[in-house]
């Protein structure tokens, strides 16, 4: 150690914490987050203030960008000139301000997320708007602080006419805290401030009623406004922005997605190439290209569909997996008297007048100084006039000025300013005109200083010249907003673009899917030939599944392998009935080899009575059986999720929902059937293989159907593969333990052919039949007579050679009647078989 220094020991951790806080302070302070009563942080506040400096004024010529960045380097950021660029670019650009301060000439970069030229290349001068921020910033109106080495000095806040923060918003990271703050409608927030101004117990929720909402510079449209009230009541909250999409047709009948708008902040090239990537790994199904033909004119980003696709339906995939629907996290952090704060939007707004009435009364203060001084001078000027020729002669024996000067003051009793005024004044102003000029302009200032004094005594008048020169702004600047609002959007769904009625949803064997209007299909007489139901383009596809739903029904889709996938019925393309349909796999994550084997309609899965009160019970093909709470399945997952446990060599066949005390009735294709209470079969988890239900005839033998009898007047319909069918009353079946071989339900034969089917039905139910080439009849329960279960039955529909029924669903009717019209009201072809379906023959009790 040499002679005259000292070493003293300190505690690291204190150091560390002490450096660590002062570093902290200064990147909250210095840096990241702005000032509540401009908006502005450190840097922004520097360029605008340096071009100001440099003369880049909007009425001027532009200038270089390196030089307005060398101006502010040098004078006022003594950090990186990338800093400094980047901020200057970004206040041009209009497509991250709303209302930009800065005006570019050159490449300023892009909303696909483009780099600006380098700054050797561009030029830039300073927006009118931005004169509203710096405006009489030469009055007093606001502190100035040394620059980093006290050889200038330079504003610590901007006077700011203009809401800045509001109408521009701004983000920033400091440490341990950030900011992140929406831009507003210029027209909007003038408004509300006048409001607040005239009003100072005005509640958020009046203030609302003038700024709605966000306005953000790209436009899009707000879904959901509890994120906006959150954000302005308690300064956070989570705003959900959508693209603005159009349905177009081409001349030629391709349909197309026309995206005009994006979600603020979103960069166009990689929201594109990432909506690419997701159409060729099929995440995206329905889009056969995708282009943007964005140009000077405006943004246009085009999704052509394929023939087969739902507008709707790939739109609101695009919104669910791509930067079509984004989120702004509104977090209201800025510092208030060098404190960061979170504000919520009144205090944003009592801040800001608070800051212009200082504003106001510093300019004033400064004006009213001034106009003294100046009344001084012209005082003394008018004493000059009325003693003309003595000053002249004063002046003329003077030896020099400063005797004058003293000669003056003494003679006259004048000031100091004022004698060194009339030895200043021209000799012109000696005239009688400029006489009169002086008393005028004297006249004038007593009245502005009359004026001035006013203006500093009420503090009403103050707070209309704020409303005043707001209104201004608001006129020469304001312009529509941009974000349209959607109030209700916060539970918006496609089911509301989406009717609810009710629909055919057929599976065919091969795994093609379609929906179908419930109105296209006519209830026939027994033993009809039918009409064409499906598209039997494959010689070895057939119609295996055949229900109904209404559109905004949830669909739970169990595969033979036990794993359950859900849809919408909406999202289910819809065709005629000759249509072929669409590959299940593009809809659902189903592995290829995996197939489905039952389908559960349930209208609402959110709703925990349902779903803990009701039950799925599950059937084999080998006679297991088992029970699961409805809750279990109740959390819909893209990828589905194991429904049950599956045997090897066995598989799943039916899934049925019941209340915990149905009866549960199995069919063996063997023409037998057991019937036992659901309650003998305990209730499992999810993973739960199940129990015997009912005990096969021999290897052969399989079960073909499962009913959950809930109404105690349903009959038993079974029908064969070679047409034939029967209803048989329940009490011909009597109740047993579960696992037994149960009691014959048809007589087997070569003619009938082996069981294929059993529903429980009653007389206002429909039967829609399908065979395996395609044909489909409907046709009325009533219209077969209840006979024993032991039966043979009668033929329900003419087959073909080589021909058998694939398919039997049950179309259930509740509290609908029939209205009874005669022969000569009906259309031709409706006549002899009446269409139960159609709306204008049903009348809802």
């Amino acid at each position: 150690m040499t002679e005259g220094e000292r070493i003293i020991p300190i505690n690291i951790e204190d150091e560390m914490r002490g450096a660590y806080i002062d570093y902290s302070m200064s990147v909250i302070v210095s840096r990241a987050l702005p000032d509540v009563r401009d908006g502005l942080k450190p840097v922004h506040r520097r360029v605008l203030y340096g071009m100001s400096e440099l003369g880049v004024t909007y009425n001027k010529a532009y200038k270089k960008s390196a030089r307005i960045v060398g101006e502010v380097l040098g004078k006022y950021h003594p950090h990186g000139d990338s800093s400094v660029y980047d901020t200057m670019v970004r206040m041009a650009q209009d497509w991250s301000l709303r209302y930009p301060l800065v005006d570019g000439q050159g490449n300023f970069g892009s909303i696909d997320g483009d780099f600006p030229a380098a700054m050797r290349y561009t030029e830039a001068r300073l927006k009118r708007i931005a004169d509203e921020l710096l405006a009489d910033l030469d009055k007093n109106t606001v502190d100035f602080i040394p620059n980093f080495d006290d050889s200038l000095k330079e504003p610590s806040v901007m006077p700011a006419k203009l809401p800045n923060l509001l109408v521009n918003g701004t983000s920033g990271i400091a440490v341990g805290m950030a900011t992140n703050m929406a831009p507003h409608n210029l027209n909007e927030v003038v408004n509300g401030i006048i409001a607040y101004i005239d009003n100072h117990e005005i509640t958020i929720a009046e203030l609302m009623q003038h700024i709605t909402a966000p306005d953000f510079p790209t436009g899009g449209t707000i879904y959901g406004y509890e994120g906006v009230r959150a954000a302005y009541e308690t300064g956070r909250g989570r705003v959900i922005v959508r693209a603005k999409a159009t349905f177009e047709t081409t001349p030629t009948g391709k349909e197309q997605i026309i995206v005009s708008e994006i979600p603020y902040m979103v960069n166009k090239a990689a929201m594109i190439e990432k909506t690419a990537a997701l159409i060729n790994e099929k995440k995206i199904e329905g889009i056969s290209d995708l282009r943007d033909e964005s140009d000077r004119d405006g943004l246009r980003v085009v999704y052509d569909l394929k023939r087969d696709a739902m507008p709707n339906v790939v739109l609101n995939n695009l919104y669910k997996y791509t930067q079509l629907q984004s989120s702004f996290g509104v977090n209201n952090v800025a510092l208030v008297n060098g404190r960061p704060l979170t504000l919520n939007l009144k205090e944003l707004i009592r801040y800001f007048v608070e800051h212009r009435h200082e504003v106001v009364i510093r300019r004033t203060e400064f004006e009213l100084a001034e106009a003294r001084k100046r009344a001084h001078i012209l005082e003394g000027l008018l004493i000059a006039l009325d003693n003309l020729d003595e000053v002249i002669t004063l002046i003329r024996s003077s030896r020099d000025p400063d005797i004058a000067r003293v000669g003056l003051i003494e003679r006259f009793q004048l000031s100091e300013l004022q004698a060194r005024a009339i030895l200043e004044m021209r000799l012109q102003r000696l005239t009688g005109l400029e006489r009169d000029k002086i008393v005028k302009e004297y006249d004038e200032i007593m009245q502005l200083i009359t004026r001035l004094e006013e203006i500093l005594a009420s503090e009403e008048l103050r707070m209309q010249i704020i409303k005043d020169e707001l209104t201004e702004i608001r006129d020469r600047y304001g312009d529509p907003r941009r974000t349209n609002v959607e109030m209700s959007s916060s539970d918006f769904s496609m089911e509301d673009m989406i009717p609810d009625e009710s629909m055919v949803i057929t599976i065919s064997h091969e795994g093609y899917i379609k929906r179908t209007a419930l109105t296209e299909y006519r209830s026939q007489s027994r033993g009809g030939v039918g009409s064409r139901g499906v598209a039997a383009s494959k010689q070895d596809d057939f119609t295996e599944h055949l229900f109904i739903a209404n559109t905004h029904n949830y669909m739970l889709l169990f595969t033979e392998s036990g794993k359950v996938f859900w849809l919408k019925v909406y999202e289910i393309p819809e065709g005629s009935k000759t249509a072929k349909g669409r590959a299940i796999q593009n809809l659902i994550n189903i592995d290829k080899e995996d197939k489905v084997r039952a389908v559960i309609n349930v209208h609402d899965l959110k709703n925990p009575d349902y779903v803990v009160n009701n039950f799925l019970i599950f059937c084999t093909e080998q006679g297991t059986i088992k029970k699961t709470p409805l809750e279990a399945y109740s959390r819909p997952r893209l990828n589905g999720i194991n429904a049950i446990t599956i045997n090897d060599g066995d598989r799943l066949l039916d899934v049925r929902l019941t209340n915990g005390s149905n009866d549960i009735v199995l069919a063996l294709k063997s023409g037998r059937a057991v019937r036992f209470n659901e309650d003998k079969v305990r209730s499992m988890g999810r993973n739960a293989a199940g129990v015997r239900g009912v005990t096969l005839a021999n290897e052969q033998d399989k079960v073909v159907g499962m009913v959950c009898l809930s109404d105690p007047n349903m009959n038993l319909l079974v029908v064969s593969e070679k047409g034939f069918g029967k209803r048989s009353p329940l009490e011909e079946y009597r109740i047993t333990n579960r696992g037994g071989k149960g009691v014959k339900t048809l007589n087997i034969t070569s003619k009938t052919g082996q069981l294929v089917a059993i529903h429980g039905v009653i007389d206002t139910d429909d039967l829609m039949i399908i065979n395996r080439s395609g044909i489909t009849i409907r046709l009325r329960v009533s219209d077969l007579r209840v006979i024993g279960r032991a039966t043979q039955g009668v033929r329900l529909i003419k087959i073909n050679e080589g021909d058998e029924i694939s398919s039997v669903a049950k179309i259930e009717y509740e509290d609908k009647t029939e209205i009874v019209l005669n022969q000569s009201e009906l259309p031709a072809d409706e006549s002899l078989n009446p269409d139960l379906t159609d709306p204008d023959l049903i009348n809802e009790n």
